[in-house]
């Protein structure tokens, strides 16, 4: 009898210890969502934004009376852009506070820490801030992307570069890590396509300003132009250092993780020549109902702040996870929400075409190419672009 109960006891431990180390798929009144991202360190602006975004359109939907009588907490927590952290904290979130979904992760290499974590307790991983392709394929039921991917981007970029410019000597600066490598070979592709091949080559190591030995070797190589896989601040002293050293004329082109904004600050007018590809529309377009709904939203949670293209896509990701949690009822679970993705109306996010399928887990498939002209950014080009 003795061991009887010890063996009961026992086997009660194990599953209360299971129950609390395991993610709760129960929800009651209140949805919460967790985020890993930098909020200081070189890539903190990036964070930030995308935070501030997703928070203004989660605030107005809690101030409507939520969705369908259940508000949504975003928890962020700080991951310094270093993939460490995010896994840490991604392990945090899921199984000590319970979040129910995994929410604006922070670039390539953080999010390829974080999301086995989500996968390994089956929760969803939402709109990662990367156009990384391990995140789109093979596709996975739990992830979900709002942007398209950085093998669009380079290809987009190089189009225009050959088409507007007819440059055929193309350079590539990136990030030594999984996100820089992901864009050297969305470059390499373009380039193959088209019959050619990457010029010259140069890194530098993640959260420094080591640059000096890429930016000699692609001084040496004339290149007409380089496309930059980087984060704001390197890619800014390359291009100023560069302009410095007998590149004045070539075309510096990034991708839209460079933070835009903080670029362009960061170039202290010295913007000629640069080009940036974007996800999202201009988010001063009055085009775009989209933008208009976004600067009213943001500007009325956080009206001593900038417009700007990362928190616009943190708006969009936000609103495309309450447009599924909307579609999923009452009777939420984490298979029945992220079902609910793939049943969405097409033109459920206003000024946008979103297409989700269970071989296809990204909702858009555009990119603009911009660049800076007295004061404001200019959209050049605007073109469809798929995840092929």
């Amino acid at each position: 009898m003795k061991k009887y109960y010890f063996v009961s006891f026992a086997l009660i431990g194990v599953l209360f210890w299971m129950y609390a180390t395991q993610p709760n798929d129960i929800v009651g009144k209140q949805i919460v969502l967790g985020q890993s991202c930098a909020l200081t360190g070189p890539a903190a602006q990036l964070g930030r934004q995308m935070m501030k975004g997703a928070t203004a359109w989660f605030s107005f939907v809690n101030s409507q009376g939520g969705v369908h009588g259940r508000t949504i907490r975003l928890i962020t927590h700080d991951d310094f852009y270093e993939p460490d952290y995010a896994r840490k904290n991604t392990i945090e979130l899921i199984t000590r506070q319970h979040v129910f979904a995994m929410f604006g992760q922070v670039g390539t290499p953080t999010s390829k820490a974080a999301m086995p974590e989500a996968q390994k307790h089956n929760v969803p991983f939402l709109m990662p801030f990367t156009g990384a392709e391990f995140l789109r394929n093979p596709p996975n039921p739990l992830i979900v992307n709002l942007r398209n991917s950085y093998y669009a981007e380079t290809e987009a970029l190089v189009e225009y570069l050959r088409i507007t410019y007819h440059i055929d000597k193309i350079a590539v600066f990136y990030q030594n890590d999984s996100y820089g490598k992901a864009g050297r070979e969305g470059v390499s592709r373009a380039l193959k396509k088209r019959g050619l091949k990457i010029a010259a080559e140069g890194r530098y190591r993640r959260n420094t300003l080591s640059y000096r030995n890429a930016l000699q070797t692609i001084n040496l190589s004339k290149s007409e132009a380089v496309i930059m896989i980087g984060a704001y601040k390197p890619c800014a002293e390359f291009i100023k250092s560069a302009k410095k050293g007998g590149m004045a004329h070539t075309i510096f082109c990034n991708i839209s993780f460079v933070g835009s904004d903080d670029l362009i600050q960061a170039l202290e007018g010295q913007t000629e020549n640069v080009l940036i590809s974007q996800v999202v529309p201009l988010p001063w377009d009055n085009q775009n109902e989209a933008a208009q709904e976004y600067r009213k939203i943001y500007n009325a949670h956080y009206p001593d702040d900038f417009y700007g293209f990362v928190s616009f896509e943190g708006f969009l990701a936000a609103k495309l996870v309450v447009k599924a949690l909307e579609k999923t009822g009452e009777a939420l679970t984490r298979k029945n929400f992220m079902e609910a993705f793939e049943r969405l109306d097409k033109t459920v996010l206003k000024g946008f075409k979103i297409t989700i399928t269970p071989d296809d887990r990204q909702a858009l498939e555009r990119v603009f190419i911009t660049d800076y002209h007295d004061g404001n950014f200019r959209n050049l080009q605007d073109v469809w672009v798929t995840n092929d």
